[in-house]
């Protein structure tokens, strides 16, 4: 399938790295949604079993969520600068 949809881009033009950059900006995108998915569900369960630190687990998992998304727009960035610069 995959072969097919880069033979597609080769005959209407468009170059493999710009069909590159986008499904790697897409992959990045799905993997940083499912990592703050699973932070999210963690830091929930972590708060129903001690409630008492619910403060400590929300700042850490801001934190993390924080640095995920900082990664996943680098990510993102790059792929848009291999799809507008070549």
């Amino acid at each position: 399938m995959l072969l097919s949809v880069m033979l597609q881009a080769a005959l209407a033009g468009i170059s493999l790295s710009k069909l590159g950059a986008t499904i790697g900006a897409g992959i990045v995108v799905i993997g940083a949604a499912l990592g703050i998915g699973k932070i999210g569900a963690a830091a929930m369960e972590a708060m129903g079993r001690q409630p008492e630190a619910a403060n400590n687990i929300r700042m850490s998992m801001i934190i993390a969520a924080a640095l995920i998304e900082g990664v996943a727009l680098l990510a993102v960035v790059v792929c848009l600068l291999v799809f507008f610069i070549q």
